[in-house]
């Protein structure tokens, strides 16, 4: 681990302050479950860390807009703990799928939402795209967890975020700050992400001396939802497919749906046509069951992970029934 400065700022103004210096070459320090492991591997080199626990307004969560405003450095049991976010189940349910205490307790929403992807090429040094040389080594090597969706570039890697797929499911909102002190924005989440063309892309439009601040979610309503993950084991492991849902449903029939995938493809990924094929129907092991078909048909797998269309299917499919009341007693693959 390199040599760096440490800074603990106690107002959002501050934080950006000392994100401002040293040319961007700065890390924002949340929950610390993943930026120790990348300091550690030299996959990232700071200048200075800035930590930014001592900020008490990035911890609460308020009313807003009829909504609910989210800090970015709410933990995982915070938000399985707090009354407001009750009615948001498809974000209990990733919260849930976390067994292991200590990421629950130290793990951030923030944080989640900008992880870096578990790519082990990214992780081995080979930059977000895989790539030594001309050479891209997902495509020649081992994929097994890599895209099946969005994989026609040269990003192959999945989105690693668990929270991302249930929020964008709600609608949500992040709140970005920075570089300058007064500035402030707010951007549909579905828009915070980006498929990388070259390695300094990054994979979030975040530009140095930027950070998130916030989580917006839309009021509730009548809305139900859910979240299903694919997991290979639990404790510290990571889903291979996952899917969010939320639902409005009115007389047994649908009358609006989202439904998002994750781990599937280097963004969140948004399966329009599945949730369009939802409306006007009631869901059932058949409408989810083709809902599904739909979210994983334009997959295009790598030589080593075909299994991941099925996987991906499945979530879909049990998301949807979980949102709608049913992941009892129907014919779930």
């Amino acid at each position: 681990m390199r040599n760096f400065e440490y800074a603990r700022p106690d107002t959002e103004a501050e934080a950006l302050e000392f994100l401002a210096d040293h040319q961007g070459q700065t890390a924002v320090l949340a929950g610390g479950t993943d930026l120790m492991n990348l300091l550690r591997a030299d996959l990232v080199q700071p200048k200075r860390v800035v930590d930014l626990k001592p900020i008490s307004s990035l911890r609460e969560i308020t009313a807003m807009d009829g909504g609910v405003k989210i800090g970015a450095l709410v933990t995982l049991t915070e938000l399985a703990r707090d009354p407001m976010l009750a009615d948001y189940r498809s974000l209990i349910d990733v919260v849930d799928g976390v067994r292991a205490v200590q990421v629950q307790s130290a793990g951030t929403i923030g944080g989640d939402l900008c992880h870096l992807p578990n790519c082990w090429y990214f992780r081995n040094g080979y930059g977000l795209l895989g790539i030594d040389g001309a050479e891209s080594l997902v495509s020649e090597g081992d994929n097994r967890y890599h895209a099946i969706l969005g994989n026609q570039g040269p990003a192959k890697f999945v989105n690693a975020s668990r929270f991302a797929p249930s929020a964008i499911a709600w609608n949500a909102k992040v709140r970005i700050i920075g570089p300058a002190p007064d500035q402030a924005e707010w951007v549909p989440l579905e828009y915070f992400y980006i498929t990388p063309k070259t390695n300094g892309q990054g994979n979030t439009i975040l530009k140095p001396g930027q950070l998130v601040s916030h989580v917006w979610l839309p009021d509730p309503g009548v809305l139900t939802s859910a979240t299903y993950e694919v997991l290979q084991m639990q404790g510290l492991d990571w889903p291979l497919a996952s899917a969010s849902a939320t639902l409005d449903i009115e007389n047994g029939l649908v009358r609006e749906a989202r439904i998002v995938m994750g781990h599937v493809a280097p963004v969140p990924w948004v399966a329009q046509e599945a949730a369009r094929f939802l409306l006007g129907n009631p869901v059932n092991d058949d409408t989810a069951g083709r809902a599904a078909d739909m979210a994983v048909a334009r997959a295009t797998p790598l030589s080593m992970n075909e299994y991941k269309v099925q996987l991906a299917r499945t979530a879909v499919k049990r998301a949807v029934l979980k949102a709608a009341g049913q992941w009892e007693g129907v014919n779930l693959p």
